[in-house]
């Protein structure tokens, strides 16, 4: 029998917080989803790990400096937990899109390391994203991907229709837990 854990990876911006056209470049413009707390809460009492897997490329772009990504991590996962919930691991590309790398949603390999370094079974695992490139990486990692119309979702979904016959399309992270908690 394995002994590798399940995870619910997210991604941050547009599942956990607003997404911004110019990018999160500070902790300011850092801006919770109404409600989001209440589904961490739910997450932190499951069997689940909780890992954040997130494309950064405004390092990539020299936009914004590694160490300010790390602290709006660190403070988001601080906040998080002063709300009862937890964040077992954070993962992000620092590349821009033209560095063509293995870690860049779509493709998988952050997932990948997540699951070496922290014995995830990846088959069992769920990825909740807003963007058609987050469904490709989970699929490509083996994950079961779900869509959220927050953040993203929408505008993403309105060029993708196909993608609502083959990945479950929720309104925000809390009913994509209902679907994967069933609680």
């Amino acid at each position: 029998m394995s002994n590798k854990k399940p995870a619910i990876f997210l991604d941050r911006d547009g599942v956990i917080n607003h997404n911004r056209p110019d990018y999160v470049k500070t902790w300011d413009e850092f801006v919770f989803l109404p409600n989001v707390f209440v589904p961490f809460r739910r997450i932190a009492k499951s069997k689940y790990l909780v890992v954040i897997i997130s494309n950064q490329s405004p390092i990539g772009r020299g936009i914004v400096q590694k160490a300010v990504v790390d602290e709006i991590n660190m403070l988001m996962s601080a906040e998080i937990e002063r709300h009862k919930g937890r964040v077992d691991a954070i993962y992000y590309c620092p590349h821009a899109p033209e560095d063509h790398c293995d870690c860049r949603k779509p493709e998988p390999g952050m997932f990948f390391q997540a699951a070496q370094e922290l014995g995830i079974d990846l088959a069992n695992s769920f990825y909740v994203g807003d963007a058609v490139s987050d469904v490709q990486a989970a699929l490509r990692a083996g994950c079961r991907p779900i869509m959220v119309l927050s953040g993203r979702g929408e505008e993403q979904l309105q060029k993708n229709q196909h993608l609502r016959e083959i990945v479950p399309v929720v309104k925000d992270l809390a009913a994509a837990l209902d679907l994967i908690l069933g609680d």
